[in-house]
């Protein structure tokens, strides 16, 4: 009987311990998860930032579908590199100026919320301006050379071969830039831009098709507070139209050839 009671009492305590274990690994679970989402505001708001491009306005550099990283620490920080931009501090801290030629992601200056990425042709106190699909900065012919064909879609969604340049901006920064309407589209031929002192201008390297700095209401000068970082790199890419949720589709739909590849 005495060896029955103590089996009886053995058995008995378990259930009572059972509930301490319990609480203890959904504390440790909760704060593994907490430690996890801090670690990833840091990286986010310090270091770098995911975007994916939705529009092409950049092509034949960055292309619809592209995912990339920002890098957060590039100019500095200000208000708009915390998420949901709040007004905690103005200006930048650790500021570094953008420097032309860079491909930035900064906020539209019409409502300092909306996300752009463009490059950066004008620094600030340059004049910029666009004659007969020639880019001038300072009042100097950015140089051109012929580079082929690309394949594009125009303003009503056809395919059809857009000419293709490489362009070389007076640092000897150099890139491909497309001109769907052959240099004699509605901003091949603008007035003379004075970019103030503490702004940019801003571009797209699709130049028949991209809403930028030569829009003075739509976009306009970019305040240096205004940018969020600069474009990286290329970690994944889809085609254009594909959804990322369908991973079975991706040996098809994935641009295997842009992954992990720096940006111009």
């Amino acid at each position: 009987m005495r060896a029955c009671g103590d089996v009886d009492e053995s058995v008995s305590e378990k259930p009572k311990n059972k509930p301490a274990k319990d609480e203890n690994s959904v504390y440790e679970s909760v704060k593994v998860i907490i430690q996890a989402l801090l670690i990833a505001v840091v990286i986010r708001t310090l270091l770098f930032q995911p975007f994916n491009i939705p529009s092409g306005s950049l092509i034949p550099t960055l292309l619809v579908g592209d995912y990339l990283f920002v890098s957060k620490y590039s100019y500095g920080y200000s208000r708009h590199s915390l998420p949901f931009s709040p007004p905690l501090f103005e200006g930048r801290i650790f500021s570094s100026e953008p420097e032309r030629g860079d491909i930035a992601v900064f906020k539209l200056p019409t409502d300092n919320s909306t996300d752009y990425i463009k490059r950066v042709i004008g620094l600030p106190g340059d004049t910029v301006q666009m004659i007969d699909g020639r880019l001038h900065i300072n009042g100097e012919m950015v140089a051109r050379e012929p580079a082929g064909t690309y394949r594009a879609r125009d303003a009503f969604g056809r395919t059809t071969e857009a000419t293709r340049y490489r362009e070389t901006l007076p640092n000897g920064v150099s890139y491909f830039i497309i001109e769907r309407e052959n240099d004699r589209g509605f901003w091949d031929n603008t007035e003379l831009y004075e970019v103030p002192e503490g702004h940019f201008f801003m571009m797209g390297d699709n130049r028949d098709n991209s809403t930028d700095s030569r829009e003075l209401r739509a976009v306009g000068y970019v305040p240096l507070e205004n940018f969020v970082g600069r474009a990286e790199i290329i970690f994944f890419s889809l085609e254009e139209g594909a959804s990322g949720w369908r991973v079975w589709e991706w040996p098809l739909t994935v641009r295997w050839d842009r992954l992990f590849t720096g940006i111009e």
